[in-house]
């Protein structure tokens, strides 16, 4: 039923509104500073802790040295996925890594739908065991995954298989990089003794870690487009099997 007129609301003024409005966009700025700030600064280092990068071909041809320069020491770089596939730039960035001082590791993606052996076996061609070279990590991660969901036993039992042949070739413990929907459903941290890679776009993980991921967004010299940027304990990653 429509009001008398005489009991309306009055419509804002004109200036009340433009201060809302002002107002709102100056909330939406300090937001959008603060998000930036989240997902493309650097974090404070604590003792014993070094910037780094991990990368795949997604970041497209790099100028290593330029990454050094930018204060990047360490770097995990995609190897392998599953049984058969390979990187295609991993040799390049393993080989052009290393001359320019960037301490370097391989990590493989876990596939739910290939036997954990074979992958173990794929890995280990691509990746022959290197001294000088920061210890394996296996990237555990439900996004980006074959759409088969095997029960967690079952998982357990692959990832197991991946994980024995490449720490008795390498005689050292693998990293687990573990994404959120990972650990959610095949929980793998609890009770386990390998170094632990976790990603934290709001602060320091809150359990322990051994490599942070902190952005999936970073610049880096010498990286065109956007880079995952992590920092690591390195001292910390080198446990023997």
């Amino acid at each position: 039923m429509q009001q008398p007129a005489a009991s309306r609301s009055p419509r804002p003024a004109p200036a009340r509104r433009w201060r809302w409005v002002a107002a709102a966009v100056v909330v939406l700025l300090v937001l959008g500073v603060v998000a930036a700030w989240f997902l493309l600064a650097r974090p404070g280092l604590r003792d014993g802790e070094v910037h780094g990068v991990d990368v795949s071909r997604h970041q497209g041809a790099i100028d290593w040295p330029a990454v050094a320069a930018d204060g990047i020491s360490f770097a995990y770089i995609k190897s392998s996925e599953g049984s058969d596939l390979t990187d295609v730039r991993f040799a390049e960035n393993w080989d052009a890594a290393g001359r320019a001082g960037v301490e370097r590791g391989a990590y493989h993606f876990f596939t739910l739908c290939r036997p954990g052996a074979e992958q173990a076996e794929h890995f280990l061609r691509t990746v022959p065991p290197d001294a000088a070279a920061l210890p394996p990590a296996v990237d555990l991660e439900i996004a980006g995954n074959c759409s088969q969901r095997p029960d967690p036993e079952a998982v357990r039992a692959e990832l197991d298989a991946f994980l024995a042949p490449v720490e008795a070739a390498w005689g050292r413990q693998v990293v687990l990089y573990v994404g959120e929907d990972w650990e959610g459903e095949y929980p793998v941290l609890d009770g386990s003794t390998r170094p632990a890679w976790l990603v934290s776009f709001v602060g320091r993980p809150d359990r322990p870690w051994t490599v942070w991921q902190h952005s999936w967004w970073g610049r880096v010299d010498g990286v065109e487009g956007r880079v995952d940027l992590d920092v690591a304990r390195l001292d910390e990653l080198d446990r023997p099997a």
